[in-house]
């Protein structure tokens, strides 16, 4: 249920309502209390008017934060958007190709088949969010109602024998990561290995991060390389994060504290100026 003046308090017409929640909720922002719709902990971290470590995301080390939060969240509201990213076997794929694919994962999963039009919105609405424009044409409405093009992340590719059709194939550009802060690879690992190993202390192979199909090198179009760069630079700073090899040579990202406290400490450090971070 909506407040009866949400929309002059949004400024938006009233049919954005429904899409503002479901974001929202999807980026962990928010969370249903019976039938009101509240802020969660680090909503109010990130986006509050007076306190907030980024209210007007003006930062892409927030954008690649949200991104973040958006594709591992548990659930996930987002499966078209977790799968491309996350579980797709090549980077490249013409719009009926990455369709067929998203079929197949639902097949798999055993869920309710989405409707063919259902799966074609996802597909148009990730490269809407993601697949940066022409330069020579994009323009200021452009970056700022789609903040997550400036990470170019998914890329838009002219048809075969075409050098003006940019619509019939998506690619994800693998690479990408290499411009994301190491702070936010460091956190997404940490996070990783709350989620997968649980809170206690330990340790994580940097091969798993790397790879995992949930992992911070696929999500955030990390390559091995650079991960283990940023892991490196971020445990050189941090007493509690090291970078060690076990017995057979493998290197581990280790945690002698609780892996989800020192991430939120790591997002202290990235916003110096803000209360402490929230997971």
């Amino acid at each position: 249920m909506h407040r009866p003046d949400a929309t002059v308090v949004l400024g938006v017409g009233k049919s954005m309502l429904p899409a503002m929640s479901f974001w929202s909720q999807a980026f962990g922002l928010a969370s249903r209390e019976g039938h009101a719709l509240v802020p969660t902990a680090r909503a109010r971290w990130l986006l509050d008017d007076e306190h907030g470590a980024d209210p007007f995301l003006e930062l892409d080390t927030s954008l690649w934060l949200l991104h973040w939060w958006l594709l591992s969240a548990s659930p996930c509201h987002v499966p078209s958007w977790r799968y491309l990213f996350g579980y797709a076997p090549v980077s490249r794929y013409s719009r009926a190709e990455l369709h067929g694919r998203l079929t197949a994962a639902t097949d798999t999963a055993d869920w309710k088949p989405p409707a063919p039009s259902v799966l074609a919105s996802d597909i148009a609405c990730i490269v809407s969010m993601y697949a940066a424009g022409d330069r020579t044409t994009t323009n200021l409405e452009d970056e700022l109602s789609n903040p997550f093009r400036t990470l170019r992340l998914v890329a838009p590719e002219p048809s075969a024998g075409s050098t003006q059709d940019r619509s019939h194939l998506v690619t994800v550009h693998r690479g990408a990561g290499q411009l994301c802060p190491n702070v936010i690879q460091a956190y997404a690992s940490l996070d990783y290995a709350a989620r997968t190993a649980g809170p206690q202390p330990g340790s994580i192979s940097l091969t798993k991060l790397a790879s995992a199909p949930l992992g911070p090198g696929r999500l955030l179009l990390t390559r091995t390389e650079e991960l283990r760069r940023a892991l490196h630079q971020i445990a050189a700073q941090h007493p509690d994060l090291a970078v060690v090899h076990s017995a057979d040579g493998e290197e581990l990202l280790a945690f002698p504290s609780r892996p989800d406290h020192l991430a939120g400490r790591l997002l202290e450090g990235a916003y110096p100026a803000c209360r402490p971070a929230s997971r």
